[in-house]
Order: structure tokens, then sequence, then C-alpha cells
């Protein structure tokens, strides 16, 4: 098969067309022949050496898959041949997704919602699971609660506005002006130019924060949360002096680390299926064009997600 494999840390040209194996999937697998698959920021910060999490090259990047299940390992019941699935297997471990086959326990799937195209299935899952265990399971946001959150216009952001509108929230996010109308569309009460106003000064009484960009970001926001809300980080999730100031200030603190969950695959679905959830994909390009998709996130400019096709 076709696969994106890097046999050095670098910039966006290292990502090469490889003829590699076919994986094999083992007990409780399922092999997804790939039809789209999700760019996502850690990437680029693997692929340069920033963030060397899959060790020395080489290997292939990737965990966003949205694809048919080519074969079931027997005695794996959850998916048949045929089926169309989509998830982000094996995170944090490498998946291997920019590829034409994926193979990967199948309880790291769902069932991809029949009204979206496979490019746009893909766009989901490390973006939207992310949104779905901050937002839902670490913040509980229900009914008339104030969310704030960051890079409203970026992959995780524009998800997290849409879950936090389908759970009754009063929404305001900070994004570029360009990106404004795009947010209204998806239902932010209030959008806030970070380039010309600060949102320290202007937003206030905020139950949950969900900070996506890091810098001084985390500490700026505690200045808009009600005693007693919640930071909430997928950025600075592992320091301490961080939570330290939070829970000085009389705020919560709380880590994000993005897990493989099924049961959060299928609710963000559901979430698709009642129309209150709909992935952005900015740009559809072919895999070997994964050098490109690379730039393009690199330049901080995307709305939502870059997806690749095999």
């Amino acid at each position: 098969m076709r696969a994106i494999v890097q046999q050095a840390f670098g910039g966006p040209e290292v990502l090469k067309v490889t003829e590699v194996e076919r994986p094999d999937p083992l007990p409780t697998e399922i092999l997804v022949r790939v039809k789209a698959i999700g760019v996502n920021p850690v990437e680029a910060m693997i692929r340069s050496g920033a963030f060397p999490l899959h060790g020395e090259p080489p290997f292939v990047l990737g965990w966003d898959v949205s694809g048919v299940v080519e074969h079931v390992v027997p005695g794996t019941s959850r998916f048949r041949e045929g089926d169309e699935v989509f998830g982000m297997p094996l995170f944090p471990r490498a998946a291997g997704a920019y590829a034409e086959f994926v193979a990967a326990p199948s309880r790291h799937f769902a069932h991809k919602p029949s009204s979206l195209s496979h490019a746009e299935a893909a766009a989901i899952p490390l973006a939207g699971l992310t949104a779905w265990q901050s937002l839902v399971e670490i913040a509980e946001v229900g009914p008339g609660q104030r969310v704030l959150i960051h890079a409203g216009g970026g992959g995780v952001g524009h998800l997290a506005v849409q879950i936090a509108k389908a759970r009754g929230a009063y929404v305001i996010t900070t994004a570029s002006a360009a990106k404004h109308t795009f947010l209204k569309e998806l239902g932010a009460d209030e959008v806030i130019d970070y380039r010309t106003a600060d949102f320290a000064e202007t937003v206030s009484g905020v139950d949950t924060v969900l900070e996506l960009i890091g810098g001084d970001y985390a500490d700026r926001s505690l200045r808009t949360l009600r005693p007693g809300g919640l930071l909430v980080t997928a950025v600075a999730r592992a320091d301490a002096e961080l939570a330290a100031r939070t829970e000085e200030s009389g705020r919560r603190f709380a880590g994000v680390s993005v897990e493989p969950d099924h049961v959060g695959l299928d609710a963000l679905a559901a979430l698709v299926d009642q129309g209150l959830l709909r992935p952005h994909v900015d740009r559809v390009l072919p895999l070997e064009s994964a050098y490109a998709a690379h730039e393009l996130i690199e330049g901080g400019h995307v709305t939502g997600k870059v997806v690749l096709e095999p």
C-alpha cells in the first residue's frame, strides 16, 4: 500500500509517498480501507521534532480516519466488512493513518454518520473528542452556562462551539475578524477579534474556559472566570504551576489529553444526525500532498480542518 513515511525530522518536505506492507489486524482489530484522513496540528509538531512523540523516524503520522471495513478478525463483533467507520485509533501511540489501510482495535471506531462524506467524517475524531471530553465529560456544560472557547475557527474550536450550543450554553469565542460570520453561523453568541480587543477586559462571569492556544491565554482567561469557574486546557495540561495559580485564584483547573473512545464518537455522530454538529473542511488534498497540508496547518489560517484522500 501507499503511505506517507518520513525518514527524518524536518519541514513538510520530509513527508514522502512510500510503498509499505499493508498492516495485518490482530485479535480485536479491524482492517480499514482509508477513504479520508484528518490532519491535525500535533502531527506537524511531531514531524518537525518539536514534539517527538513517536521517537526517532522513520514513521507514518496520523490518527483521524474515515473509511470502509476491509476485514474483521474473527471474534470481533462491532462491525462487518463493508461498514463505513470513522475514528482516532491508538492515540497517542502511532496509528499510521497517512496511508491507504489502517489496522486498529474495533472499539476505537464508530459507524460513520450517513449524512457526512468521508472527508467530513475524517475531520471529526481528534478535534471532536477533544471538545466532547473537555466540555461534556470534564466541564459538564449545561443550559444557561457561559462558555469561552479560544480559537473558535480552528479544528477543535469550531466543533466545540457547536457542542457547547447543543448543550444549551451561551458561547463566547475568540477568532480573527475573517472568521466571525462563520462562527456566528455555527451558533456563537459573541465573537471577539483577538487582534483588536483584549478578551480579558471585555469578558466576565464565565463558567468554563476551553483554552486551545497556549502562551499567556490561560492566565489571562482566569480573569474571565467566575469564582469556582473551570479552566480546561489542552495545551498546558501538565503545567503544575498554572494549576496552582488557578486554584489560588479560587478557580478550578483541568488538563485534557484526548483519548480514543467509541462512546464519545457515537455521541458526536448523534449530534450530526440531529443537525446540531457539522465539521467544516477547509481543504481536501490528495495523499501525496501531505506536505502541502502541513504547510497550510503551520500557516495558522485554516478554518476547520484540512483533509487528505488516498
